[in-house]
């Protein structure tokens, strides 16, 4: 069998789609090049010689997870009236992140595949880590409340994507969305008045 003639003006770009879609369907432990290629429609050896391999592939797919991941959270984040909301907002962001893309978000937070010493891993990591860090500076905290607000924010998106919040589910949307607004809000550092 013939593979289909390339087609795409980006190949690399080609290449990262396939794989999400490879990684939804799939998971980590299904995720193959072979299966990427088919389905981007080309030749087998067109992701490794991007990426490598397997892991070079999931490596690059986690980097793009990461800026993804923060481009959501600085589009929930616009219309923020002071530094506590935007907080807020990004809390929102990480949960809209989670559960539209359950797979990535599992990649970049949870997998041990990716390549961690990427330079391009570090560098979308540490945008979001240092976003992180700035929201909760803005609010006076140090780095307990950056850790409160990462495992607030993770926790809740973990369980919701789990369907472990079952009281929550018996909620109405607009009680939802405050009852996270208020987990979220007291996960944050308080000024001393």
């Amino acid at each position: 069998m013939r593979e289909k003639p390339y087609h795409h003006g980006d190949l690399r770009a080609a290449l990262l789609a396939a794989a999400e879609i490879e990684l939804t369907e799939k998971g980590v432990e299904g995720f193959s090049l072979r299966s990427v290629a088919k389905r981007a429609g080309v030749s087998h050896a067109a992701p490794a010689h991007h990426f490598g391999d397997t892991n070079g592939l999931l490596t690059a797919l986690a980097a793009e997870g990461f800026t993804r991941f923060q481009d959501t959270l600085d589009v929930r984040e616009i219309g923020a009236v002071d530094a506590r909301d935007r907080a807020i907002r990004a809390g929102f962001g990480y949960l809209e992140f989670a559960l539209a893309r359950p797979a990535l978000f599992r990649l970049i937070f949870s997998s041990a595949r990716p390549d961690y010493t990427s330079p391009d891993l570090i560098a979308a990591a540490k945008r979001a880590y240092d976003h992180l860090v700035g929201l909760v500076e803005a609010l006076g905290g140090g780095e307990a409340d950056v850790v409160a607000l990462w495992s607030a924010s993770h926790g809740l998106a973990d369980l919701i994507m789990g369907r472990k919040l079952r009281p929550m589910v018996q909620k109405s949307q607009a009680e939802q969305e405050a009852l996270v607004r208020e987990v979220i809000g007291r996960a944050l550092p308080r000024r001393a008045e």
